[in-house]
């Protein structure tokens, strides 16, 4: 699981010595419906926090998940005349 998440890549490219990307994906998701991640990420705030490792005051958004426009995939243009395609 933290592969895929540190890589990127989808299940189907999880190593073979992780196990199955069907078994592996699927606990994934099930610990993810269970609410397991979000009390990792709590406790590891938490214990950074007890060992003032944490500034609550700095906030930053990821913008690597923003994906463009589908139009914004690099076609060219028409300019409007007959034949013309640049």
């Amino acid at each position: 699981m933290l592969w895929i998440a540190r890589s990127g890549a989808p299940w189907r490219d999880l190593p073979e010595r992780y196990g199955t990307f069907g078994t592996v994906s699927s606990r994934f998701y099930r610990w993810r419906r269970a609410g397991l991640w979000q009390r990792i990420l709590e406790a590891l705030q938490a214990r950074a926090d007890r060992q003032g490792r944490v500034d609550w005051s700095l906030h930053f958004v990821d913008s690597t998940v923003v994906r463009a426009h589908q139009h914004a995939a690099g076609a060219r243009k028409a300019s409007g005349k007959k034949g013309d395609r640049r």
